[in-house]
């Protein structure tokens, strides 16, 4: 059967307590810009710092999630990760996925109708960020491919990649190599990754991870506190990381304020990431305020 712009097939699952899945072979490529390619896109920072909304598909209903990106976007988002939940089903995630692509575009449809509309705004990529192999789905534009750079699980660090990586090759969504690493306090993510943590003082360890990083060709480095963390990543471990060079810097967990995000970006964080923000928000007004007053301390 076809839904909107997917075809679904039966597939097998790969994952251990899931006995059913879908296969969504994509039939039209989501938001993306024509002159670039998702990768490029995030590492071509042109100096400035940009702000990702991450969108947890386990804490709305799909339609919810869409309207909540395209608030995010308009109040200067650059970018829409899905995921962060561990046990959020496939199904969810793509649904919405599915949802966030055509919100997208719909407003690129009516930016492009009228003389004053920007239709270049919304071609935002979509961005899994999964809790595991079990959160994928080809109407996302890409991926971030993490390794869990600091886990002492080997799940996190190849098992949960190798069980997804057949699937992402076949939904052909581009790769983000990425190097994820979990600083104090490291809030869930930090107990279920089983992650040695990184605290505000291991400046020479955060090095000693950011080189690895790129001796292992990843090009972002994603620093993360914690969803929900009530401290962000140390200033001191995102400059030390920052001297490293190749690498794109991500910086995500307990940032809620125009002043923490400042302090990430003056420290050197490429891309800032709020989450429990949005969750947060009141309705959808109080959440362009959020975003907005986070984003203009960042251009």
């Amino acid at each position: 059967m076809v839904i909107d712009n997917y075809v679904i097939k039966p597939l097998q699952c790969f994952m251990s307590g899931i006995n059913m899945r879908c296969r969504l072979e994509q039939r039209m490529v989501g938001m993306r810009r024509d002159d670039e390619t998702i990768l490029s896109y995030v590492t071509n920072t042109r100096g400035i710092t940009r702000h990702v909304t991450l969108i947890d598909p386990d804490k709305q209903a799909p339609q919810t999630a869409a309207d909540r990106a395209c608030v995010a976007i308009e109040a200067g988002s650059s970018m829409i990760f899905v995921g962060g939940s561990t046990d959020t089903p496939d199904e969810i995630v793509h649904a919405t996925c599915v949802a966030i692509q055509e919100g997208l575009e719909l407003r690129a449809f009516a930016a492009s109708q009228s003389p004053d509309g920007d239709e270049e705004k919304w071609k935002v990529p979509v961005v899994l960020f999964p809790g595991g192999s079990h959160a994928l789905s080809p109407a996302a534009d890409a991926i971030t491919f993490m390794m869990l750079m600091n886990s002492t699980d080997r799940r996190f660090l190849v098992g949960e990649q190798v069980r997804g990586a057949p699937y992402i090759d076949k939904f052909g969504i581009d790769a983000l190599p990425t190097g994820y690493v979990v600083c104090h306090p490291g809030g869930k993510v930090g107990e279920v990754g089983s992650a040695d943590l990184i605290m505000p003082e291991d400046t020479e360890l955060v090095k000693a991870y950011s080189l690895t990083a790129v001796m292992y060709g990843f090009k972002l480095l994603y620093l993360e506190a914690g969803s929900g963390a009530n401290k962000q990543v140390s200033p001191d471990l995102i400059k030390s990381a920052r001297t490293t060079e190749g690498l794109t810097m991500i910086v995500g967990g307990g940032i809620r304020t125009p002043e923490q995000a400042k302090v990430a970006a003056d420290a050197g964080a490429d891309w800032i990431v709020t989450g429990t923000l949005t969750e947060d928000a009141t309705d959808l007004t109080d959440l362009a305020q959020k975003i907005t007053a986070i984003t203009s301390v960042l251009s």
